[in-house]
């Protein structure tokens, strides 16, 4: 088993910066890929960016290229990201989520642990 503690979400303006991390814990050499996630309001939860562990090789929405970082610390075995340039329609619960390999990596099935979510809220 695997657990994950994510953090880091709160009320910022648009145009912003925020850092969320998400620290593993318990089987943590079982991880391949570690993602993030979102859900607004009435939608449905999507990918935005994904890391593989060993390599570092990443992926993202294309909704946040170029404004937000995946990066990780395999020491710390702790997930970031850094997310610059906010916009309202970036508001929503944040979930970071580990995966041992399986499925694909851009959807949530691709993920076997889940953290318990951040909110994130970017003001016009």
């Amino acid at each position: 088993q695997v657990q994950l503690v994510d953090a880091g979400g709160g009320l910022v303006q648009a145009g912003g910066s925020l850092r969320l991390s998400c620290a593993a814990s318990g089987h943590t050499s079982s991880i391949f890929r570690m993602g993030w996630f979102r859900q607004a309001p009435g939608k449905e939860r999507e990918f935005v960016a994904r890391i593989t562990w060993s390599s570092g090789n990443t992926y993202y929405a294309d909704s946040v290229r170029f404004r937000f970082t995946i990066s990780r610390d395999n020491a710390k075995n702790t997930v970031y990201l850094q997310m610059n340039s906010l916009k309202p329609e970036d508001t929503a619960v944040y979930y970071c989520a580990a995966g041992i390999g399986t499925g694909s990596s851009l959807s949530g099935g691709g993920y076997q642990y889940w953290g318990q979510g951040t909110q994130v809220t970017v003001s016009s």
